[in-house]
């Protein structure tokens, strides 16, 4: 059954993606003249098993039927779909290949939007029905839903919010109700407005349909988390009377996404630099040898002399990018034993104590005596120290101090390592880019030392982070899980 461009306009039309008993119960409850206010109906169902027991029931309705979910996705007259296997992997892959005017929500959601609006529509019911109403709603909002709910007014006042909000703000539910939604999640004295903040309540009231955005808001410490916010418009006698607001951290999934997407440039560079390093090894190497046999033959009082050094001390820059980039594409498999981290960083203090010793500043060991065992290939992590030592020291001036620190995570069972200097420090907009290879600020560095720094420490199961302000120094955390925790070789 196709609905024709005037129903399109007048309903909310869903398609539904499992068509077990949960289908049937929607497909009932849509028809209750409670949900008349809901302006919405089920147009198309979709179930691999031909048998399942809505399939029958929505060919006898005239609804669009599927066995692939994917028939759906594309059609022009859906405003919603809802995923009701229960399979995450199904709801993920209709997230990703729907149309962005489509909205799509599982199950658990799709139960919470109906109860909300059951209860704008149930003012003429007994006190009775309207309590249990009220009863099951709670049940939804704060013990089924993980993610953030808000009900918000069409004025942008809080209406009520779930426990999940709650305990996230710090926050009573008495202390919310009633105040502007702006003001508890982005403190601000005005709604929020522009490109970069558009305001999905203000969207949902005026289109009469629901909106998504994502949003920048501030956590403890001022830290950014980014939130995935769902708005859905509640209609009592054809009007919007309240909006349902559904927001999801996504910090992590954003995070994991940009690590991920970092690992696979970092592979390909790794490929591309083995195949160019060996081909310009060999040339180098003859041009090397050339410019210094020549040199040889000449008196230093020689106008030529001078060039020849110039070739020769270029070409051993050259060679010293080529080794790096050798040293780069080299994904050894990491030889894991259990070590003693605080033993690795004495070894490596003790490794780079006379380059401190040289440009005059101080190298001190801060360990923590309740440190346990690692199983990690001590010779990489080994690597991993020195390397940041050498770079800490290299950016500290003379009387400055760089330092090695361990400490124990009891909340997440792992063991943290700082390397830290009172150095330059490194700017804000650099921050984010110092393990990208080949980004570097040294005149004759090759960028490639940090980005095979943290390449080490990931082969290893570990977390590389960084913290720095100019003028204040720079420290680096290198965060490994303790050795009950992984496999070790024996």
């Amino acid at each position: 059954m196709e609905p024709d461009e005037g129903q399109r306009r007048e309903f909310m039309n869903i398609a539904v993606v499992g068509a077990g008993t949960r289908c049937r119960a929607l497909l009932k409850a849509l028809r209750d003249p409670v949900f008349g206010s809901l302006q919405a109906r089920v147009v198309a169902v979709a179930d691999e098993r031909d048998e399942a027991i809505c399939m029958e029931q929505a060919r006898r309705e005239g609804l669009v039927v599927t066995k692939d979910y994917n028939d759906l996705l594309q059609r022009d007259d859906i405003d919603l779909i809802i995923e009701m296997t229960g399979k995450e992997e199904i709801f993920y892959d209709i997230l990703r290949k729907k149309k962005k005017t489509v909205r799509a929500f599982d199950n658990r959601t799709a139960q919470l939007f109906w109860e909300i609006s059951k209860i704008s529509a149930l003012q003429e019911k007994t006190k009775q029905e309207l309590a249990q109403a009220k009863n099951l709603y709670n049940v939804f909002i704060n013990e089924l839903m993980e993610e953030d709910v808000m009900v918000i007014s069409p004025s942008y006042k809080i209406i009520d919010i779930n426990e999940t909000l709650s305990k996230k703000i710090g926050l009573d539910k008495k202390q919310v109700i009633g105040r502007f939604c702006y003001e508890v999640s982005h403190h601000q004295s005005t709604p929020c407005s522009g490109d970069k903040h558009p305001c999905p309540l203000k969207k949902s009231i005026g289109t009469r349909k629901s909106s998504k955005t994502t949003h920048i808001h501030r956590g403890p410490g001022d830290r950014e988390i980014v939130y995935s916010i769902s708005c859905y418009p509640i209609f009592q006698e054809g009007e919007v009377v309240a909006v349902v607001e559904i927001g999801r951290d996504i910090t992590k999934d954003m995070n994991m996404q940009r690590m991920m997407m970092e690992q696979e440039k970092l592979a390909s560079i790794g490929r591309l630099a083995a195949g160019v390093a060996h081909e310009i090894n060999n040339p180098m190497t003859t041009i090397l040898t050339t410019a210094m046999f020549i040199q040889e033959e000449l008196d230093p009082g020689d106008p030529n002399y001078a060039e020849l050094k110039t070739i020769a001390d270029e070409t051993l820059r050259c060679r010293k990018i080529v080794n790096s980039l050798l040293s780069f594409a080299r994904q050894t498999k990491p030889e894991k034993n259990r070590h003693d981290i605080n033993e690795i960083i004495l070894e490596a203090a003790a490794l780079t104590r006379k380059q401190a010793a040289f440009k005059d500043v101080a190298l001190e060991t801060d360990l923590s005596p309740d440190a346990p065992t690692v199983v990690v290939d001590k010779d990489q992590i080994q690597q991993v120290f020195i390397n940041l030592a050498l770079n800490a020291i290299e950016a500290t001036d003379e009387g400055g101090r760089v330092s090695f620190s361990s400490t124990v995570n009891a909340a997440d069972n792992s063991v943290s390592v700082f390397v830290s200097d009172t150095g330059t420090g490194i700017p804000e907009q650099d921050l984010e880019r110092i393990f990208e290879p080949f980004f570097t600020t040294k005149e004759t560095g090759t960028g490639l030392g940090m980005a095979i720094t943290h390449g080490l420490v990931e082969q290893n199961e570990g977390a590389i982070s960084v913290q720095s302000r100019v003028g204040e120094g720079t420290t680096f955390e290198i965060r490994f899980p303790l050795a009950g925790r992984g496999k070790d070789k024996h």
